[in-house]
């Protein structure tokens, strides 16, 4: 199955004619991930044609208004639609209490359980069958975590041919051993997936920094990744702001991409001050250059590899 993911918000802190606020939905088979969730995200949603009642997690970065303030919006809308599916939300310590007082305020209950998980520290967000997301403390100016979305080596390449010449029957025999268990034929011999199949395949990885100042646990955290998203808000010459700020710059995104042997590089939550952001883009491609600078409506494709 293919990874599309869909950039609905991609300004920094104030939403331009051009740009909404931070979002970012990943689809992957029936599960739909949402990276931040700025206002207007499920506007942007029915702009970009995704659909409001697949399985879902959301993942918020860190406690500032242009990440999650369209959290509650989503979720209203998402009631309205008669939504009964669960949504699972994570986040820094503090979400749950945000959520529970707008409900209050606001005499609002969705339709469906909102299942909310805080994160105290770096580590495992969830460890699903296919995948896991981590989470690492950035370098924002308050609490705040990126994220990793990997998935797990699947099983080599299955080779008819050679289960044939073993005198494996088709059928339950070959299920098993495409789906990495040993198999016991009748005769009492033991097949194990490594004597019909190919080696294990690598899944793909890809990797949201929210707002963040460049940290020194990041090329670990994102190595090998297909796809870094990286905040650069501002560009070279205000590196000194951007550290003040808690920000980055394409640079120092270009620098951590590089560092982490990343395959591609994504720059977003863009300043409003750049209404021509390819000022941001050379700057990074002096560096690493498979980089591009999301817009709004981005859509990329991550492929199944073999």
């Amino acid at each position: 199955m293919s990874i599309r993911v869909i950039f609905l918000g991609t300004a920094g802190a104030i939403p331009t004619s051009q740009r909404s606020l931070p979002a970012v939905i990943m689809q992957r088979g029936n599960e739909q991930f949402m990276f931040d969730c700025g206002e207007a995200a499920q506007r942007q949603m029915v702009k970009a044609k995704v659909g409001f009642h697949k399985k879902m997690k959301i993942f918020l970065t860190h406690m500032h208004g242009d990440h999650l303030l369209g959290l509650p919006g989503l979720l209203q809308t998402m009631a309205l639609m008669d939504r009964q599916r669960i949504v699972e939300v994570y986040g820094p310590v503090g979400i749950g209490q945000f959520l529970k007082c707008l409900q209050e305020t606001l005499q609002f209950a969705p339709t469906f359980p909102v299942e909310i998980h805080e994160l105290a520290c770096s580590g495992t967000v969830c460890d699903e069958e296919e995948y896991i997301v981590t989470a690492a403390a950035s370098n924002h100016v308050v609490p705040s975590f990126a994220f990793s979305f990997a998935e797990k080596p699947r099983a080599g390449k299955f080779h008819p041919e050679k289960a044939r010449a073993l005198g494996i029957p088709e059928g339950q025999a070959w299920s098993k051993l495409q789906h990495g268990q040993t198999c016991t034929l009748p005769d009492g011999r033991e097949v194990t997936p490594s004597d019909i199949s190919g080696p294990t395949r690598k899944g793909r990885k890809i990797v949201y920094t929210g707002d963040t100042r460049p940290f020194a646990e990041f090329a670990e955290f994102a190595a090998d990744a297909d796809l870094v998203i990286h905040e650069a808000t501002f560009d070279d010459a205000l590196a000194e702001k951007a550290l003040v700020d808690g920000h980055s710059t394409p640079s120092q995104a270009a620098e951590e991409a590089k560092a982490a042997k990343a395959k591609s590089l994504i720059l977003t939550h863009i300043s409003a001050r750049y209404t021509d952001a390819s000022v941001l883009l050379e700057q990074a491609k002096k560096t690493f250059e498979n980089t591009r600078v999301a817009e709004d409506f981005l859509e990329l494709e991550l492929p199944l590899g073999e």
